[in-house]
């Protein structure tokens, strides 16, 4: 079972619902108790950084969510995904959970090469790259267009985190992972049969690494 964690900054209805579509059991929960019965954790997330964080802390998660995720897969979308990481300049400095060695930046709205300027946010579908396609989380799959809604950036510390990127004027993280911490930027519960599918082989990967 999957537990989704619950902070009030998820978009818990999409998430749950494409959970539905594929059969993968899930309980939703705010309780470390609870959640700790879980054999993996997702951490869904639409808005702002340190608004996130607040959340966390008002529910008492972030010690819990740092201890679990040294026990059990754990997956973070979009928002949820920029979370695993050190800090964050949105919103001025915020640390995050720090489970992954990095930083979130913004879009700087203007590409290098031309010097003219571009939308931000990045929104909307776009192709992956896959870096490392022989993944568990990628069995079975091929680089697809998946759906990104976001202003800022994963800037992580070791390349070797990034698992597939996407173009957006600059090389965008889309896919994350180190051991069985994962994030997506993009919205898997969104982006069609490759979302789906993603999600899949995590439940995939979750039930093989069982403890």
């Amino acid at each position: 079972m999957i537990g989704v964690i619950d902070y009030d900054r998820g978009n818990l209805h999409s998430v749950t619902s494409a959970l539905k579509r594929i059969e993968v059991p899930y309980l939703v929960s705010d309780q470390p108790e609870e959640l700790k019965e879980a054999e993996a954790l997702l951490l869904p997330g639409v808005g702002h950084f340190r608004d996130a964080m607040e959340g966390l802390e008002k529910k008492g998660l972030v010690p819990f969510l740092q201890e679990q995720a040294r026990q059990k897969p754990f997956l973070g979308i979009c928002l949820g995904m920029q979370l695993l990481f050190d800090e964050s300049e949105e919103g001025g400095m915020t640390k995050g959970l720090g489970l992954l060695p990095g930083k979130i930046k913004r879009f700087t709205g203007v590409d290098s090469e031309t010097d003219l300027p571009y939308k931000v946010p990045h929104m909307g579908w776009n192709r992956l790259t896959l870096h490392l396609p022989t993944h568990p989380l990628f069995s079975g799959l091929k680089a697809d267009y998946v759906y990104f809604v976001h202003s800022y950036l994963a800037a992580p510390d070791n390349p070797s985190t990034v698992l597939a990127s996407a173009d957006y004027h600059e090389r965008v993280p889309a896919i994350v992972g180190e051991g069985q911490i994962f994030g997506a930027q993009f919205h898997p519960e969104k982006s069609g049969a490759f979302g789906q599918a993603l999600l899949k082989n995590f439940y995939r990967f979750v039930c093989e690494n069982r403890g």
